[in-house]
């Protein structure tokens, strides 16, 4: 067993047993960062692969940014995990089922995908280009027009996140662009012309009511 072949099983084993973990761990927090142990580990499986910009995008875009905003939105909200896992093994026969056909579609099209003897051998200008610029050309030549929906179906997907979250409450303070920038300064700040009001001091007192003062 060469190194390269060890990595791999160690990589595995641990990505097998971090995805294990996300769906039993008792904490929200406990899955986020197991989660986040398990897209290392893939990351690493795809190095070894030679797919060295994929590996460094799982790392980038959801290790550094979507498992981050993850973990603060699971820490702010504090989710009650015992309620919810109350119909847990309620549900198991038929979440087990969707996952066993969803596992076995991958393997039937990874299969087809990782047939090494049907795919075309890569000529010495391919091979000089690289890994990265290759994935590149295959996309926008190729694969454009699925690329193209995909990032169609993402937009329409942030625009209906903004619309569910902008939706207007009674208890929400909301101000109108439009109104700001149309607002003028006298709408803002009024002079008021008001007379003057000047404090009269009080006379001194007498000598003689100082001291017959004192004498009582």
């Amino acid at each position: 067993m060469d190194t390269k072949t060890a990595l791999f099983y160690v990589f595995s084993a641990i990505l097998l047993f971090a995805a294990f973990r996300v769906i039993t761990a008792r904490s929200t927090v406990h899955s986020a960062l197991f989660l986040v142990l398990a897209f290392f580990n893939a990351a690493g499986v795809w190095m070894l692969l030679q797919a060295e910009f994929l590996a460094i995008s799982l790392v980038l875009v959801y290790v550094g940014a979507v498992m981050v905003l993850f973990l603060f939105v699971v820490m702010m909200l504090d989710i009650n995990v015992d309620q919810m896992r109350q119909d847990f093994w309620k549900h198991f026969p038929i979440a087990g089922l969707i996952g066993a056909v969803i596992a076995l579609e991958m393997a039937a099209v990874l299969m087809v995908g990782f047939n090494v003897a049907e795919a075309p051998a890569l000529s010495a200008e391919e091979l000089r280009l690289g890994n990265t610029k290759l994935l590149g050309i295959e996309i926008y030549t190729r694969y454009l027009y699925p690329l193209q929906v995909a990032a169609v179906i993402l937009l329409v997907a942030i625009v209906a996140a903004i619309a569910l979250t902008m939706r207007r409450r009674k208890d929400s303070r909301y101000v109108d662009p439009g109104e700001q920038i149309k607002v003028k300064k006298a709408d803002r700040l009024k002079v008021v012309s008001m007379k003057p009001e000047v404090e009269v001091a009080a006379p001194p007192a007498a000598p003689n009511e100082v001291s017959t003062g004192s004498k009582a």
